[in-house]
């Protein structure tokens, strides 16, 4: 899920840069509705946080490790098996 300080972060800019000095007539509703589509956009690409990011990273490195481990093992077992 992204953070919602992002999609503030972003609504904000969007604001400020349709806005000028003086506040225009239904400009809360338009940052109302920037947001929601910010929302929406964002659900839709399926992110994740930067913090899930380096879990899952993290796990897959513990992974890698323990499979080429397996790997150096077997074949260690192959070389020292007698031929057939």
């Amino acid at each position: 899920m992204i953070n919602p300080q992002l999609i503030d972060g972003l609504t904000e800019q969007f604001n400020q840069l349709l806005s000028g000095s003086q506040k225009l007539p239904g400009q809360d509703q338009m940052k109302e509705q920037i947001r929601a589509m910010l929302q929406g956009t964002f659900d839709r690409l399926d992110l994740v946080s930067r913090e899930e990011f380096d879990a899952q990273k993290a796990v897959l490195m513990r992974t890698r490790e323990k499979v080429e481990a397996l790997e150096k093992l077997l074949q260690e077992l192959e070389n020292n098996s007698p031929a057939s």
